[in-house]
């Protein structure tokens, strides 16, 4: 087990994409969480315990799910900034647009558009589920173009896949993320202020309106969210670079972590108090950049803490279900969604999930968690991770001698 320990606590590369051991794992339960939460909304299956006498129900967790979002997104920001930090630290050019560019189309688009063909040719066209081919046409080029977030129809009822408006939000980022880097490394305290500044300038506007529907979820919104992740990224690089990595310095992070993980259980719990559509929206709006904060204090605590917290969250098991992470969060929801429809399991009740019909909620959701990680595990060693080695490398000319 020390050996191990020992393997997994030292192993740092700072190149394109990061490679943080512990954010292997807490990759994949931020993506867990939302996934949760979905089949949460599906089952109404909510675990409650005792420990050491006190009651203790998933609840608040189950029921702001949703949330993790944030820290989804907070996390692509730091990995996507962590090559362009180290580079500075060093004092070496910032990495080019054009690999990062090309790694993303390839690791994201194909697989996203078989996602979106298989949605649309097993459930969408034979449950003909829209109402005429001009309304199709117009939501299918919104899901290719990544632009689905920007209308009404496409955002709020379109039969694809519901979660991938948080891949419209990822893309619009990519798109403008050189931009932000070279701003960020050239004059760090003004672009982390007029992104911050951005957000909550949206936010604010959003919140004055009486449907805040289609303007919470929007890249502006969620500008502050990525900074920190930039901030944070900085941070991780200049710790490691400047500050003794002894006993010590590993308890303070560890207790960083764990002081901001209590923040974070209070943001959550105030979140699931929300009632209305309404109030959650401006309730996460409210959230959303001291979520942010903490998430990003816990990634560095946790990322530069005890050995054994980090070879926690940084084994192979985990690094396995942070591989896979990313079409298990494409999947999830609409396997869950179609086993609800096909009547899978089945009950004696047409409605199980309200009549409390236990053995159904856990059966369902043990299937839903399954079927979705053998179809992640597929698409990724078979589809995803081939077509990014094979294409989303730029091997740079060699010099002439």
């Amino acid at each position: 087990m020390q050996r191990l320990i020992t393997r997994y606590k030292d192993q740092v590369e700072l190149r394109d994409g990061g490679e943080i051991p512990a954010l292997h794992g807490a990759r994949f339960l931020m993506v867990f969480f939302v996934a949760i939460f979905h089949w949460w909304q599906l089952s109404w299956l909510t675990p409650q315990f005792t420990l050491f006498g006190h009651h203790i129900s998933m609840d608040p967790l189950l029921r702001s799910g949703y949330m993790w979002v944030d820290g989804m997104l907070l996390l692509s920001g730091f990995l996507c900034y962590l090559p362009h930090a180290a580079a500075r630290e060093a004092g070496r050019p910032a990495p080019a647009p054009l690999p990062f560019y090309v790694k993303r189309f390839w690791r994201i688009v194909p697989t996203y558009l078989l996602n979106l063909a298989v949605v649309l040719l097993v459930i969408v066209l034979p449950q003909r589920l829209y109402a005429d081919s001009g309304r199709a046409a117009g939501d299918i080029l919104a899901h290719i173009t990544f632009t689905h977030n920007w209308f009404p129809y496409s955002y709020l009822r379109s039969p694809l896949n519901g979660v991938l408006w948080t891949l419209a939000v990822e893309v619009q980022f990519y798109v403008l993320f050189p931009l932000l880097a070279r701003a960020f490394r050239r004059m760090p305290l003004l672009t982390y202020l007029g992104m911050s500044g951005v957000a909550f300038a949206f936010r604010g506007y959003a919140a004055t309106l009486s449907d805040s529907a289609m303007w919470f979820n929007q890249l502006p919104a969620f500008l502050d969210v990525y900074a920190n992740g930039f901030v944070a990224a900085g941070i991780y690089v200049s710790l490691r670079r400047r500050v003794k990595e002894d006993s010590w310095t590993r308890v303070l992070m560890t207790v960083c972590a764990g002081a901001a993980v209590l923040v974070l259980a209070m943001l959550v719990r105030g979140q699931a108090g929300e009632a209305s559509a309404q109030a959650i929206r401006q309730g996460q709006m409210m959230r959303r950049w001291p979520q942010s904060a903490m998430t990003a204090l816990a990634l560095l605590g946790l990322s530069l803490g005890l050995g054994g917290v980090r070879w926690l969250l940084g084994n192979p098991v985990t690094r396995f279900l942070s591989q896979i992470s990313f079409q298990f969060y494409m999947w999830h929801q609409i396997v869950a969604a179609q086993l609800r429809y096909w009547g899978i399991p089945s009950s004696a009740s047409p409605n199980p999930h309200m009549v409390g019909d236990i053995a159904w909620q856990r059966l369902f959701v043990a299937l839903s968690l399954v079927i979705a990680l053998g179809i992640a595990t597929l698409i990724t060693f078979l589809i995803e991770q081939p077509l990014t080695r094979r294409f989303g490398t730029i091997t740079p000319p060699r010099k002439r001698t």
